[in-house]
């Protein structure tokens, strides 16, 4: 939590302001910030100062991880996160390849389940990393990556936090997530649910103690029409201590996450939190 304000106070203290072309906004940006999680002592980087909706975060990602490419299936499972980007996006709606209602095209999930080999073959980047590290194997490339740039045309939306790298020392799983660009009001808190939760469930289904898991952000912002709310409110509240992410022993394996898993797989203990804050979202 100390990480999250102390990244807010920095944008908002030399912060520079950078048109975005995408949103038409201007955002206060800084470049460079690293967060660290201890997933090993379970202190889920939970924000307090706000209400924070945890499960749609986890949802998002549990989609990710099963390749899903359609808004409706995330909706399904709780995150209404792609609604927006799917059926608002201007360039998207005129884009020839959209299949219509809820297509979000090659993006995320597909990218990392369904990765498109120049003999036409696809490569399946989770199943790999999974099956290595169940035997205990760390090639150091046990790397998720959903940045595939000669397929952006075909999605919706470049992926933001974009690169996943599993270390294995021993016994003990560590994560690098690295993210080219963040919405820290709304976003930020989202990546830091789905990077502290990737490490937990990856440990969990591979046999292994979670370690760190590491954040790296290349492009921190916060949009002009957000900056009031977080200097004026957030930034004025005191955090609560973090709360605990309970994840169901039962998940075992990664077709446990591709089949029968829900948001009722997992829970909070101990969260107290600040009313929420309706910060603006720019599409």
């Amino acid at each position: 939590m100390k990480q999250y304000l102390a990244l807010c106070q920095r944008i908002i203290d030399e912060g520079t302001w950078i048109e975005n072309k995408r949103t038409g906004k201007k955002c206060l940006t800084v470049v460079d910030a690293d967060l660290i999680y201890d997933v090993a002592n379970n202190k889920f980087p939970l924000v307090t100062t706000r209400k924070s909706f945890w499960k749609a975060a986890i949802a998002e990602f549990l989609g990710y991880l099963r390749g899903y490419d359609n808004a409706a299936d995330f909706r399904a499972l709780g995150a209404k996160t792609w609604d927006a980007n799917a059926n608002d996006n201007e360039t998207w709606l005129n884009n020839p390849v959209r299949k219509g209602k809820d297509d979000m095209g090659r993006v995320y999930g597909v990218q990392g389940r369904c990765w498109q080999k120049p003999d036409g073959s696809n490569l399946d980047q989770l199943r790999k990393i999974v099956d290595n590290l169940a035997k205990g194997i760390d090639d150091r490339g046990e790397i998720l990556t959903f940045y595939n740039p000669g397929e952006f045309d075909l999605g919706c939306l470049r992926p933001c936090m974009h690169t996943h790298t599993f270390s294995l020392l021993g016994d003990t799983l560590f994560l690098t997530s690295y993210q080219r660009s963040c919405d820290v009001p709304l976003g930020l808190n989202f990546n830091q649910i789905q990077v502290f939760w990737f490490l937990a469930v990856m440990a969990q289904i591979t046999g292994h103690k979670p370690g760190n898991a590491y954040h790296k952000i290349v492009n921190a912002h916060i949009y002009e029409d957000q900056v009031e709310l977080m200097r004026d409110v957030q930034l004025r509240r005191e955090p609560f201590a973090l709360p605990k992410l309970d994840i169901n022993p039962e998940i075992k394996s990664l077709e446990d996450l591709e089949t029968w898993v829900t948001m009722d797989d997992f829970s909070v203990k101990g969260y107290r939190h600040h009313d929420p804050i309706a910060y603006p979202f720019s599409v």
